[in-house]
Parts: structure tokens; sequence; C-alpha cells
């Protein structure tokens, strides 16, 4: 099996060159918009656009943060940390949303001073130019570091990018203040600000769940699962592949596991030689570094073992919550018989539903002593 630590050496320097670059513009901009509107929020004595501003601070922080985040990542591997320190955009991730809450938190506090206390804004046409021309900017930042961040892969990036076409939004609704207070002269700034808050700390709170979801270990995306599957699927001797199983050590890092039906006639060089092929396959279509890859020996010479195996597939699937069976390997000089079987999160009392299938499939079968396993769907 491939164990080639070296493909884990660092991130691509050109990934990184992409997301740095982008994050530097990110952060010029955004720097160029506090800059103005602080100025413009201050002599107007306008709340709203003074958090506009605010929340524009927090972006080109964030941008920092990735930067310093991806560099660290990019770090060879040492004695500590053989796999490499690509986790650390992750926790560079929750730094970002961190910075954002404190941001959304602070805007609010103002906020509600402005309307317990309540100061009238001054707009001039230079006010709502810039405020109209830090949409213009946010649009386009904001598509600019979508792109580079799907191109590369980076969720930090994409989610910058996103922030920034709501940071457009949010630029928006303040324009749409503005003119209402020269329109009818109703000061509906402080109350706009509540709302630019509460849509910071919530997009913070956002942020922050996604990134735990990397730490903790969530669930890889089904349709890259389903592609390596068919990868492994399309080599020969391979019968079936299951329990596919990726840990992520950073942005495109994974180590992968998996289980293979093969049949029971294979000899343990020509197994040998099968694992090496699915290892270098895996590799080379998907990037993943399959650290071991099992064995289920599957009856594929015996009929009477292969009806057994089609009946007890129907039986457990006609249950509701059976995702699938597999893994089944029936030794008739024993009289035993293993198989995995797959019950859905969403059934209640899951092991309800496997103990009524262990004893529907012995009361078919009393002659064989079942070896059932619960498997859990990845």
């Amino acid at each position: 099996m491939r164990s080639n630590n070296s493909d884990f050496e660092d991130i691509s320097s050109d990934r990184s060159a992409k997301i740095v670059r982008a994050s530097i513009v990110g952060i010029i901009s955004n720097f160029f918009l506090v800059v103005f509107k602080a100025g413009v929020g201050f002599i107007s004595g306008s709340i709203a656009i003074i958090l506009d501003a605010v929340n524009n601070l927090s972006d080109a922080l964030s941008s920092i943060v990735t930067i310093i985040g991806t560099k660290l990542a990019g770090r060879k591997p040492d004695k500590k940390h053989p796999l490499g320190h690509g986790r650390i955009e992750y926790l560079s991730a929750m730094i970002v949303a961190a910075l954002v809450i404190y941001a959304g938190v602070t805007s609010l506090v103002e906020s509600v001073k402005k309307i317990i206390s309540p100061v009238t804004a001054d707009y001039s046409a230079v006010t709502l130019i810039i405020i109209s021309s830090a949409i213009v900017v946010k649009l386009l930042l904001g598509r600019y570091v979508i792109s580079v961040g799907k191109k590369v892969n980076s969720s930090s990036l994409v989610a910058s990018g996103k922030d920034a076409l709501f940071d457009a939004v949010i630029s928006v609704s303040v324009l749409a203040s503005a003119l209402v207070f020269l329109l009818f002269r109703l000061s509906v700034e402080a109350y706009v600000g509540v709302g630019i808050s509460v849509y910071i700390i919530k997009s913070g709170f956002s942020m922050l769940s996604d990134t735990l979801g990397d730490i903790l270990g969530k669930r890889v995306d089904g349709q890259f699962l389903d592609e390596i599957k068919a990868t492994i699927g399309e080599i020969d001797g391979v019968l079936g592949a299951f329990d596919l199983i990726l840990h992520s050590y950073g942005p495109d890092k994974y180590l992968g596991s998996v289980h293979v039906e093969v049949p029971e006639t294979l000899t343990a060089p020509e197994i040998d030689a099968l694992e090496r092929r699915i290892a270098n396959r895996v590799y080379e279509k998907h990037g993943v570094i399959m650290t071991g890859v099992g064995i289920y020996s599957i009856n594929t010479s015996d009929e009477e073992a292969m009806a057994m195996r089609a009946a007890i597939d129907e039986l457990a699937l006609s249950h509701d919550g059976v995702l699938q069976t597999h893994g089944f390997f029936i030794d008739k000089e024993n009289k035993t018989a293993t198989l995995d079987v797959i019950i859905d999160f969403s059934v209640e009392d899951r092991k309800s539903l496997f103990d009524h299938i262990s004893k529907d499939i012995s009361e078919q079968f009393p002659d064989y002593k079942f070896i059932l396993n619960m498997d859990i769907d990845f």
C-alpha cells in the first residue's frame, strides 16, 4: 500500500501563493473601505456606516489570519507532526470566526446606545457615492475570492468571498437607510445597525460551527466518496468497495481505508498485488493516500452459498432502515456465516432493529451460527 509521506510534505506552493494573493487583495480592498467608510461615518454621524466600516476591518483581519494560517499549515512534517501541519488552517478559521463574533457584539452594543441616545446623521452626495462604490467593490471582491477559493479548495477563502457578497447586501441596507432619511427625514440607521450586528454575529457562529465540524470529523462529501468507490470497483478482482473512511489532515490532505470484497479463490500474493493497485489508482485519480485495504472473502464458486447470501440480503433489506449488507461469507465446514449490516442513523433504536434482523436470519437458517456486525453508514 502507498505510504510515502513525502506526498504530505507541504501544501502546494502554487495553492499557497494563490491563497495569499487573494487574501492580500482582500486586505487592501477592505483597508481602503475602512478608511473611507469610517471617515464618512464620523463626518456624517452615521452609526450604520461606522459599523459597516468595522465589519470591513474584521474582514481585513480575517484575511491576515488566513495568510498566517496558510503559511503555518505549509510547514514540513516533523517528528511530533509526521503528517504535517495542515489542520492549522482549521484553527485559523476558528480565530477568524471569533473576530467576526467580537465585531458583531461590539457593533450591537454601539447600535443599542444610539437607539437610546439618538444622534441625527448628516448625509451628503459624497456619502452616498462612497457607499455605492463600496457595494460595487464588495461584489467584485466577493466573486474574485470565491472563484480562487473554489479553484484551490480553500473553504476559508470561499467563506471570505461569501462574506464579502453579504457585506455588499449590508452596504445596500446602509444606503437604503440614508435614502429613507433624506426622503422622509426618518432616522432608522441605528435600527439598521442592530440588524447588521445580528447578521455579523450569526455569520460568525456559522463559520465557527463549520470549522468545528472539520475538526471533529464531519462527513466527507458523498459524491467524492462515491467517486473513490467507483474507481476501486473498476479494478479487476474487486467485487465491491465498502466502509470507506477518510481522515482529513488539512484541505486536500486525506488518509483513507476501505474494505473490498474479493473472490475466495485469490491467493495471498494476488491479494497483495490487488491492494497495491487499489492504493496507487486511488492516489493517482483522487490524491487520497490509502493506509489500509481490508479484505472480505466472498463465496463465488458455491451456488448454494450464493443463493443463501441472496436470500439473507433480501431478508435484511426488507426491514425499514437497513441501507446495505456486505461482507457475507459462509464457512460450510464449521457451519458459520459472517455479515455486516448498515442501519440508517435515522432509526431511533438501531440496536433493537439489528437484534430483530439477527433473529429473523437465525430462524430462517437454524443450522448456521451467524456472526453479524452492525456497521456504520459512512
